[in-house]
């Protein structure tokens, strides 16, 4: 099949930023793409372009004929009091049967099938946004950010769904583990061009580390010749004996070019407080119980903190982790006991709602100044502004202009002038690109003082975590082991689910499956069923000969297996619509089969 798009030299600007510049690329079919860059390089706009919602400036964009395109949509398409089932019937015009079918694959079972989708979680709206996708029977998938506030179950449930997807996918993500698990190519958009590469996101990067140093060396090695010409030109060119020779020398040196190579875009350079280290209890919560005054989260909290630990607070949304954090920093009062700081603790907190409390008229690098540590230099401040993406005219911005991520990454630059000894931080990689959140990680692992955390980014939380507390089941405990050690049991927890589901799907259908089976086979219109699957068989059945023909032809190892597994495909799809043209021709005659 010809590839599904096809980018030809697309152009696209808003005022002096230049996004996409005579970029060119194209996306097969069947094939998981991984698509990286930095925040405002352009990503989410060329998906927006593809989905025909923005416009090029220039250039083109080919969509293939058979081109299914599934986009995960970041807004709620729900109506108000609407079950996750009545959504999904309503969505994609599938029968009760089918959506709960499709809903299983991400364990949206009982209430959460039946009940309303406002009273879901963030991350567990997601889980009903991609069951509705998939009953679309999309080819290509366009992913913008799909990690974003889910928790750790439901991104491994989402690599484990890419895993099985036989169609193609674009995501855009800027966290690697997920791009790592899910797509085995890359796509990279820097400077408005767009770099295809055949192979995942961690070769991606080192190929360009390698290409680069390469590009380096041969420059070293050509501006060596270049002096080593131009000494020589210079000592005989006015010898008549060696002037014919300087001569030649001089053609060759006008042959040697040096490759371009762009300046380093510039990296963040973030520096954690200076503390001293301390010894001993951080914090201790003694027989605590977290929640609300009707209605109680987590019981029997006893818990202790050593100073200098790195506590990656880990557990499914809706178990409790923000209210833990909100219950140790007092901003919440424990249901029961008490959370305890120890002695010369100074907390610097971190939270999505901190942003809100910002003083409106001052300006970024004036707000900065306010918060930072006594002795600060202005130099630091700069830097730190830089990290987190206040430059030039940004950095003198006033607050009041500024959107809510610019706010949120605006405290978290704060916090890190500050002279806090104890960061408790939530989510605090939201909002930044890969090489700052690395950048975040680097200083975390450098601070002395104590850290108490919560990320949806795994590399983030891998890289930094030094211990783990899990919120489960109305516990917070500490976690005997790593955080990669957990990841790897949450991962074992679901795929035993999975099998298990494969297991009980397998076996004879009981009494209600039957009824729903019995069901399905009736047709509110089955005279105009049958010519749409008339028409299906027809198409199907010359897919099936082509493929076959072509199977027997090929003589390329791989792609006699891929045809091989697409003619598995259509022969039991034909066999399907081979079974439901018999049913309705029967209920058409009046009969049972």
């Amino acid at each position: 099949m010809p590839p599904l798009i096809t980018i030809r030299k697309a152009c696209k600007s808003y005022g002096d930023q230049v996004l996409l510049d005579n970029a060119d690329v194209t996306i097969s079919d069947s094939v998981k793409v991984g698509f990286m860059g930095r925040n405002g390089a352009g990503k989410s706009t060329l998906l927006r372009t593809i989905l025909g919602e923005e416009k090029l400036d220039s250039g083109e964009i080919i969509l293939h004929p058979s081109l299914r395109l599934g986009y995960l949509r970041q807004h709620d398409p729900f109506q108000p009091g609407e079950t996750a089932l009545d959504f999904l019937m309503r969505d994609s015009g599938k029968p009760d049967w089918k959506c709960g079918e499709v809903a299983g694959r991400f364990e949206l079972k009982g209430s959460y099938l039946n009940g309303p989708v406002s009273a879901m979680s963030g991350g567990w709206q997601t889980r009903v946004k991609l069951a509705a996708l998939l009953l679309h029977d999309p080819n290509l998938l366009l992913l913008d950010e799909p990690t974003n506030f889910l928790d750790l179950r439901t991104q491994i449930l989402l690599e484990h769904f890419l895993r099985d997807f036989r169609a193609g996918a674009l995501i855009v993500s800027h966290d690697r583990s997920f791009l790592m698990a899910t797509c085995e190519q890359t796509l990279d958009l820097s400077r408005g061009k767009l770099t295809y590469f055949p192979g995942k996101a961690d070769a991606f990067l080192e190929h360009q580390k390698e290409k680069r140093l390469h590009e380096e060396r041969t420059n070293q090695a050509i501006l060596s010749k270049m002096r080593h010409l131009e000494d020589f030109i210079a000592r005989n060119k006015a010898r008549a004996a060696t002037a014919k020779l300087a001569q030649s020398k001089s053609k060759q040196l006008e042959k040697l070019e040096l490759t371009e190579i762009e300046a380093d875009i510039p990296v963040a350079n973030i520096r954690a407080p200076k503390v001293e280290p301390r010894k001993g209890s951080a914090l201790r919560c003694k027989e605590m119980s977290i929640g609300y005054p009707e209605r109680t989260i987590a019981s029997g909290v006893n818990l202790e903190i050593e100073h200098g630990s790195r506590v990656a607070i880990v557990g499914d949304n809706g178990q409790g982790k923000t209210t833990f954090l909100r219950t140790i920093v007092e901003s919440l009062k424990p249901v029961e006991g008490e959370a305890r700081w120890g002695h010369g603790c100074k907390l610097g907190v971190y939270a999505q709602h901190v942003y809100t409390s910002l003083p409106p008229r001052m300006t970024v690098l004036d707000y900065l100044h306010q918060k930072a540590a006594r002795g600060k230099k202005d130099q630091e401040i700069l830097d730190i502004a830089g990290a987190f993406l206040f430059r030039g005219a940004g950095a003198r911005k006033d607050i009041s202009v500024l959107s809510g991520g610019e706010r949120a990454r605006l405290c978290m630059a704060s916090l890190l002038l500050s002279e806090c000894n104890v960061l408790i931080l939530d989510e605090p990689g939201n909002h930044l690109d890969v090489d700052t959140v690395e950048a975040l990680a680097d200083a975390l692992v450098d601070f002395e003082g104590t850290v108490v955390f919560t990320s949806h980014d795994r590399h983030f939380m891998g890289r930094v975590a030094s211990c783990v507390v899990e919120v489960r089941d109305g516990k917070v405990l500490h976690y005997n082991g790593t955080y990669d050690q957990y990841v790897a049991r949450v991962n074992d927890e679901i795929e035993a689910g999975e099998r298990e589901a494969g297991i009980r799907f397998s076996k004879a259908p009981t009494a209600v499956s039957q009824e729903n089976s019995a069901a399905s086979k009736r047709s509110a219109d089955p005279e105009k069923e049958i010519k749409q699957v008339e028409k299906n068989i027809a198409r199907l059945d010359g897919l099936k000969k082509a493929l076959t023909t072509k199977s027997r032809t090929t003589t390329d190892t791989e792609e006699g297996l891929r045809v091989l597994a697409e003619l598995e495909t259509v022969t039991a799809e034909l066999s399907a619509n081979e079974d439901r043209w018999a049913e309705l021709h029967a209920q058409i005659e009046g009969y049972e089969l």
